[in-house]
């Protein structure tokens, strides 16, 4: 299985890092034939500065990388990456074969320009709930919840709150008692949150 995290310039540090710590904490208690790969993915194959000029290099572009199983669209400065179409096509494309697709904090803005999110109830961070909803009216936009499920996506609110929804994401692929023992090595209070929407 291949867990791919979309990162771009001035994408939010822990909204990709987080969740990278989970998926590849979590591989440390499975079998080697059971293990993911975990890739960071951008737009191009070259440095990425995400937030506070934290350098990155992906492991993939968009034009080329491993079928994605499941794919995290990260947030942060996220006004000019919503606007490239050849982004927002490429995530509405891949959300075609993967088993499941999540957004961290204002990653939701990507998928919902991608046509993802249409009718569902989706979060973002708590500063966003506001333009999420009235640029993209047919969404349920939920506040104060630190992640919504609405099969097969997931949404998470901001920053921290993407670690949170990736150790429900473990929980799915794999076990509950897998996503508890991760956040037990990661020593992270695990928020389970009750809010779950279902299609």
């Amino acid at each position: 299985m291949h867990i791919g995290i979309y990162i771009y310039d001035n994408a939010e540090v822990l909204d990709f890092a987080g969740p990278f710590e989970v998926f590849s904490t979590a591989n440390r208690f499975l079998e080697k034939d059971k293990q993911h790969k975990v890739s960071l993915i951008a737009e191009k194959a070259s440095p990425v500065q995400a937030r506070g000029g934290f350098r990155v290099m992906p492991d993939f572009s968009i034009s080329e990388h491993p079928p994605i199983d499941v794919l995290v669209v990260v947030g942060g400065v996220h006004t000019e990456e919503v606007k490239k179409t050849n982004v927002t096509a490429w995530i509405a494309d891949v959300a075609r074969s993967a088993r499941r697709v999540a957004s961290v904090c204002t990653g939701a803005f990507l998928l919902a320009e991608a046509g993802l999110l249409a009718g569902r109830d989706v979060t973002t961070h708590w500063e966003d709930c506001d333009d999420l909803q009235q640029a993209y009216p047919a969404l349920n936009v939920k506040r104060n919840v630190r992640w919504v499920q609405s099969d097969p996506l997931i949404t998470s609110a901001g920053i921290s709150a993407g670690i949170d929804m990736s150790l429900a994401l473990v929980a799915l692929l794999y076990e509950q008692s897998l996503a508890e023992q991760t956040a037990r090595q990661m020593e992270f209070d695990w928020t389970l949150n009750p809010a779950v929407s279902e299609e």
